[in-house]
């Protein structure tokens, strides 16, 4: 969960650095990446936003990257509405995906609980383990892009934020 929600683009960009440098902290676990996004404020718009943080976040280096990959849950772990067996599955093939990548697996369907699908991302998990090694680092960079996203529109909330208490 993130503490700084619904703040609206232009809170966001009147933080003072320190606090916005954390609040960015909270949507990717990479100092170096919130410090570079917070540093090119005054964004204009929402995309533009975006734009640099899925720039910064392929300037990234690849520790940084696997770092990033690895603060995030373990499928079997997110999905606690699956059965058993599939549960299973799910924490096999994630160990399968780490051991044959070297990284943990990443997929931003697990952040978009409305629509998670746990079988679903077996079927992911198991078609990217086909990828061979640099495909697989663009499709995983990617969807960190995409869980970036999710908790970037978190933290801005809706257009122009929530109203002040």
């Amino acid at each position: 969960m993130l503490m700084h929600q619904g703040l609206g683009l232009d809170t966001f960009n009147d933080l003072p650095r320190r606090k916005a440098v954390h609040a960015l902290y909270e949507c990717c676990c990479s100092v170096t990446w919130a410090s570079r996004v917070a540093e090119k404020r005054r964004y204009r718009s929402r995309a533009e936003l975006f734009s640099v943080a899925a720039a910064e976040l392929n300037e990234l280096s690849e520790d940084d990257v696997d770092s990033l990959a690895s603060t995030l849950p373990e499928p079997s772990k997110v999905c606690t509405v699956m059965d058993f067996d599939t549960r299973e599955a799910l924490g096999t093939a994630a160990r399968a995906y780490e051991q044959r990548f070297g990284y943990a697996y990443v997929a931003s369907l697990l952040f978009a609980p409305e629509a998670l699908e746990p079988r679903e991302i077996l079927v992911d998990l198991g078609h990217r383990l086909d990828n061979d090694d640099p495909t697989e680092r663009r499709v995983m960079i990617g969807e960190l892009a995409k869980i970036n996203n999710i908790r970037l529109e978190r933290l801005l909330g809706p257009e122009g934020g929530w109203p002040p208490y």
